[in-house]
């Protein structure tokens, strides 16, 4: 059984995914006091944790066998990544639950200065007066944007600004520019043509790179009455030039939901009558507020199994060299590697990679993260991302990989095909917009689903009948399938990944082997 301790208070639909899983013990200590919470962390694989709980150096003394961390948001400001990243601990977040949530407030806020709502409004309904004179804006079309930062926000943030028949200018140097061009927005190398714009929004995480990134020397840069945003983390503009920059009017409206010190309430932004602001409200929404938990359950129960770390911000490259959208890679290279070692059980005699696309200079971090995956199963907490090429060698164990310039089907793909004493299993996979990561294909047969969950591998002959068979015997045993996806081939064989959500006990196996047009079945978690 792995241990999952929940630290702070997330939705219930995260809890209820989390408690319905037979391979997991999970207490829920939101309710505790934190110095109460220290002494139940001892035997505790994973913790879910959210602002209110400090990862400091008090909360790591507590931990024994700790190997993950999922901050359920985005921000990891309470967290020592550095000295969990010393005792060996995976510190992970929900980036992408939040995302439309931000972006509708970005966009929020962007509407808000050019056509003074808020000022409207309070005339009108507060001092009773009705002087249309007074709320003459602009409007966007035709308005040049320029776009900091062009991960999961700030692309979205690019959409919808060319719905507004807006020109957008990205800059970003860890994405590939196709990700922006590919979209009919300019990508720039310069960061001088940012300050160029009409609008300016920002969409990056907060580190020594991009605190201050705004400053006064920017903004003599930039040209008379640009409107500022900010709806990422608060000190990537710096507020003493922004406010200076507002009160002369260089800057003729920012829209501010973060500030550099929370609670904001005493900021002199707060005191200028050309600066909208809201607290901190990004990721609230009850739709987002679902998904971050749903989506730190998955994490940690990924974690919890070794299946993967997914969105790792201590990942054991240089981050500092890896786009963002590489993390993603990683994963699904783990992933594959776990999913393969499960389906193909025996002693692993090689493992091949081939890697397609413009991914493929990153081919010595996927090894690297696909002997993790592979390896998990039989060496538990024995493996990791430092010795996994060490005990590779060790036990004998081929390592093949190959790169494509590019791949004949997807922008960017991973092979991993997978040896065993007893057959050889490969796995394909990709990863789409918003991170999603999907198996493709499997030993030749195409499919489309996300690897996660309790997965039934059913292979057979392709005759009549067999889905409704199998649909039959796991409904006589009440397993729900939550996905049921099928892939044919010229042999006239078909392949069934089938996610259920309950265990799949052995007397049901060996049920669904008895169908007559049964070639062989397999099961995975994870």
């Amino acid at each position: 059984m792995h241990k999952i301790i929940v630290c702070d208070h997330i939705h219930q639909k995260g809890l209820d995914l989390l408690m319905n899983q037979n391979d997991i013990q999970v207490e829920n200590l939101a309710h505790l006091q934190k110095n109460d919470l220290y002494r139940h962390l001892i035997d505790a694989d994973v913790v879910i944790t959210r602002s209110s709980t400090s990862i400091d150096a008090t909360f790591l003394q507590s931990v024994g066998k700790l190997k993950a961390i999922v901050r359920a948001g985005v921000g990891v400001d309470n967290i020592d990544i550095l000295n969990c990243s010393k005792k060996g601990i995976v510190v992970m977040n929900v980036p992408t639950a939040n995302t439309i949530a931000a972006v509708e407030l970005t966009m929020a806020h962007i509407i808000n200065t050019v056509r003074n709502f808020p000022g409207a409004d309070s005339q009108l309904r507060i001092e009773r007066k009705w002087k249309r004179e007074d709320w003459y804006g602009t409007e966007l079309k035709g308005k040049k944007i320029g776009i900091i930062g062009f991960g999961n926000i700030g692309s979205r943030v690019g959409i919808r600004a060319k719905a507004f028949e807006m020109e957008v200018i990205v800059y970003d140097p860890y994405i590939f520019p196709s990700k922006a061009t590919d979209m009919g927005i300019i990508y720039t190398k310069n960061f001088d043509d940012i300050l160029k714009c009409d609008i300016i929004t920002i969409h990056t995480p907060k580190n020594e790179e991009t605190k201050n990134i705004i400053s006064a020397k920017e903004i003599e840069k930039m040209k008379e009455g640009v409107i500022l945003i900010n709806c990422a983390r608060g000190g990537l503009y710096n507020e003493d030039d922004l406010y200076n920059a507002l009160k002369n009017k260089k800057i003729r409206w920012a829209g501010i939901d973060v500030f550099a010190k929370e609670p904001g309430i005493d900021n002199k932004l707060l005191d200028l009558d050309n600066v909208y602001v809201t607290p901190h409200i990004g990721a609230n929404t009850l739709e987002s507020q679902e998904q971050i938990a749903l989506q730190a359950a998955q994490a940690a129960l990924e974690a919890a199994r070794g299946a993967g770390y997914p969105n790792a911000l201590n990942l054991p490259v240089k981050e500092t060299e890896l786009p963002e959208n590489i993390k993603a890679y990683l994963d699904l290279t783990q992933k594959l590697g776990f999913f393969c070692a499960q389906a193909n059980k025996g002693v692993i005699t090689s493992i091949q990679l081939l890697i397609e696309g413009e991914i493929g200079k990153y081919s010595n971090s996927m090894v690297t993260f696909a002997l993790v995956g592979a390896l998990k199963s039989s060496l538990g907490d024995n493996i990791n991302y430092v010795n996994a090429q060490f005990i590779a060698k060790e036990r004998g164990i081929e390592i093949v990989f190959k790169t494509k310039e590019l791949s004949n089907s997807y922008k960017n793909l991973i092979t991993l095909t997978l040896t065993t004493s007893e057959e050889s299993l490969s796995g394909s996979g990709t990863v789409f917009d918003e991170n999603i990561i999907k198996l493709t294909n499997i030993n030749g047969f195409n499919i489309d689903i996300e690897p996660k969950g309790k997965m039934i591998l059913f292979k057979n002959t392709d005759v009549p009948g067999v889905i409704g068979n199998v649909g039959n015997i796991l409904a006589k045993y009440n397993i729900n399938i939550a996905d049921f996806r099928l892939g044919r081939n010229m042999k006239k064989e078909a392949l069934a990944l089938i996610v259920v959500d309950n265990q799949i006990p052995e007397n049901v196996i060996n049920e669904l082997k008895n169908i007559p047009a049964c070639l062989g079945i397999k099961t995975v978690t994870i």
